[in-house]
C-alpha cells in the first residue's frame, strides 16, 4: 500500500483515540501523549528495530501523519525471533518490508476493549489479521498481545511479541 493511500484511508476517520495506557513493562509513557506513533515508539526504547524498519520502508512520514492509527508494535525481542535470512530479505526489498509493516497498522483507532471483542481487523495493507482470545490471552495473528493502549498524539500502540508476516 502506498503512503498516500494509507493517509487517504486514515485521514477521514477523525475519531479520537483513547489516551489511557496500561502501566507495566516500561513501554507506556508516564504522562499524556506528547509524540506521534514514531516518536512514542522511539522514546520507549523497546521498538528500535521497528522504528528502523519503518524508516527503511519509507513509512516514517506516513506514521507521523495525522492518523488516527493503531499499531500492533513488535518489540525488539520479536524482531530478534525472525530468522536472519527473513529479516535480511525484508530489508533488501522495500516494497515487501512496507507490506509487512502496514500489516501491523490499522488506519483507525482500535482500543484494547475493541481488540478483545474483535475476531479480525483489516490492516493498512488491505489484508485481514485474525484476532482470538484463549486462556486469558489475546492473539493478533500468531502474536500475543502483551500490552495495550500506549497513547500517541496520532493513535495508539499495542505491544505484541511476534512480527506478523502476511500470507
Amino acid at each position: 500500500m502506498s503512503q498516500d493511500r494509507l493517509l487517504a484511508e486514515a485521514a477521514p476517520m477523525g475519531i479520537p483515540v483513547s489516551a489511557s495506557a496500561q502501566e507495566g513493562q516500561g513501554y507506556a509513557p508516564a504522562a499524556a501523549p506528547e509524540g506521534d506513533i514514531i516518536d512514542t515508539a522511539a522514546a520507549a526504547g523497546a521498538f528500535t528495530a521497528l522504528v528502523r524498519a519503518i524508516e527503511a520502508a519509507g513509512l516514517t512520514e506516513t506514521l507521523k501523519g495525522e492518523g488516527p492509527f493503531t499499531v500492533f508494535a513488535p518489540t525488539d525481542e520479536a524482531f530478534a525471533k525472525l530468522p536472519k535470512s527473513t529479516l535480511d530479505a525484508l530489508l533488501a526489498d522495500r516494497e515487501k518490508l512496507a507490506a509487512v509493516l502496514t500489516y501491523h497498522v490499522v488506519p483507525r483507532p482500535v482500543g484494547s476493549a475493541d481488540v478483545a471483542r474483535l475476531t479480525s481487523v483489516r490492516t493498512a495493507n488491505g489484508k485481514v489479521v485474525p484476532i482470538s482470545t484463549a486462556n486469558g490471552k489475546v492473539m493478533v495473528g500468531n502474536a500475543t498481545l502483551i500490552q495495550t493502549n500506549i497513547p500517541a498524539t496520532n493513535g495508539v500502540i499495542h505491544v505484541i511479541d511476534t512480527v506478523l508476516l502476511p500470507a
